[in-house]
């Protein structure tokens, strides 16, 4: 077996991936699980930035996880069933990762189908009869909060609770529609039995589709895929096994390029509905599928046709996809009822709207400020050729230089990372030479990525918003704007707190590891961890805001630090850097920020709310009609305020960059969603206060230079 660390050498310059959550699906037979356990297990002591010990104790936590995985709402499992199964397997674990035949996945999966069995039919029984809202009574749906039920009538009453639970929220939707239309002509108002027997039907769809989903999607391959996750995401949360199908999914995600039909899908009521199709795209050409109709089964080739009864959209679309100029056939149900075998042959679909850098140009007092948005430092890791995110920001840049603009906004919130080249390379268009963020192996032998170009394609005043989901390549990005001086740094009071390096290693039956992707699955493995150019990990801590606006997640558990397995924070020696003259006092900045908010009404009342709803997420929940639509109405209430309170009442002046206005209009749908895009920064109120203190940014610079501000309006 090659030893990984010859592949650790040629990770240095190498893809630091996005933080993100994938599905789990394999065809790999049931022969192959034990080698590749076996080759999992060996990357992760060999190769893993910091591995874990796997014995005994390693084990436990795999045992308590991967049953927690499959049972999280712990409603599944009885406590006999963890007890029996804990003594077998609890401790052998890492022997099968070592290589010992691999049973314990096999024995949690045969409990937990049994256990689901008969919990469907529970939940038939359940909802066979009437239930009543008027007895006071909790439910507790937070499985981190209750013990395994310790028997069978304990377990019928967790799910009757939850069933009730599920029924009160329909329930009362639809005494609201009653409500909201008694009196409408041909309207017709039921009673409230009526109405609580089709809440209870309603109810029954809902779990009938969540067991359908465990009989006919949840194979012993979804539960092994399952069981590795459980493996590397204890070493930590970065590290994921990826079926050969989930890779190439991953891998087009992150090139926003893909091979399939060019139609959008959802999941409705049980169904995959198409819901728009791409202008020239194989599905478009066909003339065949509608925006409506329901693809039930794929075909693939020869092959039978593949069922969609039990997937969801993202499992759809892996089978829909795959290699350019192959067939795929679609059995489809159209709205006349008809039914439609239609075949396509697959084609490039690029996904420039939804993932590719864009810009627009938004007005501030007598300031034009250029605005950029990436969603994803994104690079086509399979083509040499293909776009990258720093090349796509480098044009954008260049269109509103063009432009004049006084100012740029970099818009990094809910971007959770990429290409490490790209990241460094996109810092390196705002600064002059030198270095961009420290790289650790385990080894400990740090390394420093430079830019090494002396020339700076924009030197003007510079921002940067993020947010909790601003993760990894965001975090280098913003760390090492604000470690220069830069830019400012506007948001939450810090970003993920994602500091660790990925690279995927495909499992090989031949040689064990490969660089390349494998017919057994792919690791995406942690090898490094990154460090600010001052010396400061972003692990963990991730890049604290200097301009700090509230938000709705501020107060929720979603950054690196609230995961147990997280690694930790630490810190190495600074990289030697000469900092940007900016040309303005960040204090004097941060300053007038704080004094506008001080007076806005509406951050205030995000803040508050915030801080209520956090609370709200601790609490049993009533199974009292009376009670449940007071806290539902405080909520909603709560959530309408803050949507409308992000939503700016006088709106920002934002246009499209000329000749971009209609830059989608051959695609109707495109379009829309574009105009969209601007009419949504037009109301964003963080955007606001993002070129609000771009402003202030210019005028310190402008009376810097000796400017006065009554130039500067003639200018305009």
């Amino acid at each position: 077996m090659k030893r990984l660390p010859i592949v650790i050498m040629m990770i240095v310059a190498g893809s630091f991936l996005a933080f993100r959550s994938m599905g789990n699906h394999s065809s790999a037979p049931p022969d192959k699980y034990q080698d590749i356990l076996k080759l999992v297990g060996s990357m992760l002591s060999q190769a893993h930035y910091s591995p874990q010990d796997i014995n005994d104790d390693f084990s436990k936590k795999i045992f308590s996880k991967y049953l927690k995985d499959l049972d999280g709402e712990k409603n599944m499992f009885l406590q006999s069933d963890i007890n029996a199964l804990s003594k077998k397997y609890e401790n052998r674990i890492d022997d099968e990762i070592k290589g010992a035949p691999v049973e314990f996945f096999k024995a949690a999966g045969a409990v937990f189908q049994t256990r689901m069995e008969e919990n469907s039919k529970v939940v038939d029984q359940i909802l066979a009869k009437p239930f009543d809202f008027t007895v006071e009574e909790k439910v507790n749906l937070d499985g981190d909060k209750l013990s395994y039920a310790g028997t069978e009538a304990e377990l019928h009453e967790r799910w009757r609770k939850k069933v009730k639970y599920l029924t009160l929220e329909r329930y009362s939707d639809l005494l609201d529609t009653r409500e909201k239309n008694k009196g409408k002509e041909g309207f017709v108002a039921k009673t409230d039995a009526e109405l609580e027997k089709e809440a209870r039907e309603k109810t029954k769809k809902i779990t009938d589709r969540m067991f359908e989903r465990y009989r006919l999607k949840f194979t012993d391959d979804d539960k092994f895929n399952l069981f590795v996750n459980a493996i590397t995401t204890t070493m930590d949360p970065h590290s994921e096994f990826f079926p050969p199908v989930d890779k190439r999914y991953f891998d087009e995600e992150m090139s926003g390029t893909f091979y399939g039909i060019g139609a959008s899908l959802q999941y409705d009521e049980g169904n995959i509905k198409v819901t728009s199709i791409v202008t020239g795209s194989p599905a478009w050409k066909s003339g065949d599928l509608q925006v409506g109709d329901i693809i039930q089964k794929v075909g693939q080739g020869a092959a039978e046709p593949t069922e969609l009864a039990g997937y969801v959209v993202t499992d759809a679309v892996k089978i829909i996809r795959g290699k350019q100029g192959t067939e795929v056939r679609l059995y489809v149900k159209k709205q006349d009822g008809s039914l439609k075998t239609i075949t396509l042959i697959r084609d490039k679909i690029v996904q420039d709207l939804e993932t590719f850098a864009r810009s627009a140009v938004v007005k501030e007092g007598n300031s034009k400020i250029g605005y950029i948005y990436l969603p994803e430092f994104y690079a086509d890791f399979e083509n040499p050729n293909g776009r990258r995110s720093y090349l796509d920001v480098e044009t954008e840049v260049k269109k509103l230089k063009e432009e004049k603009v006084d100012g740029i906004v970099i818009d990094l919130r809910n971007n959770g990372g990429g290409s490490l080249y790209d990241v460094v390379q996109m810092a390196g268009l705002f600064i002059e030479d030198g270095p961009i963020v420290q790289v650790k192996d385990r080894e400990n032998r740090p390394s420093v990525l430079k830019d090494k170009d002396k020339n700076v394609l924009y030197s003007g005043p510079l921002a940067v918003m993020v947010n909790e989901f601003s993760a990894s390549a965001s975090e280098i990005f913003a760390a090492a704007i604000q470690d220069y001086g830069r830019g400012v740094i506007i948001g939450s009071t810090s970003t993920y707190g994602k500091g660790t390096v990925q690279r995927n290693i495909g499992l090989d039956p031949e040689t064990g590891f490969s660089v390349s992707n494998s017919d057994l699955g792919t690791v995406k493995l942690t090898l490094q961890k990154f460090y600010r150019i001052n010396g400061g990990s972003t692990q963990l801590k991730g890049v604290e805001s200097d301009i700090v606006l509230p938000d709705q997640l501020e107060l929720l558990k979603v950054r690196e630090k609230d995961d147990k397995d997280a690694l930790p924070w630490d810190e190495i020696s600074k990289s030697p850097y000469n900092a940007w003259n900016a040309g303005y006092d960040l204090k004097v900045i941060q300053q007038l920020s704080n004094e506008r908010l001080s007076k806005d009404e509406a951050f205030k009342l995000i803040k508050q709310n915030a801080t209520w709803l956090a609370k709200q997420n601790e609490k049993d929940y009533s199974l009292r009609l009376s009670d449940y639509n007071k806290e539902q109405k405080s909520i909603k209430t709560t959530i309408q305020t803050n949507d409308s309170l992000t939503k700016l009442r006088q709106e920002n002046v934002v246009a499209a960059l000329p000749g971009e206005v209609d830059r989608f209009a051959e695609d109707k749908s495109k379009q829309d969603r574009f105009n969209q895009w601007l009419k949504n920064l037009r109301k964003d109120i963080y955007l606001d206060q993002a070129v609000k203190v771009m402003g202030d940014m210019i005028s310190q610079q402008n009376l810097a230079k000796g400017k006065t501000e009554e130039p500067l309006k003639k200018a305009f």
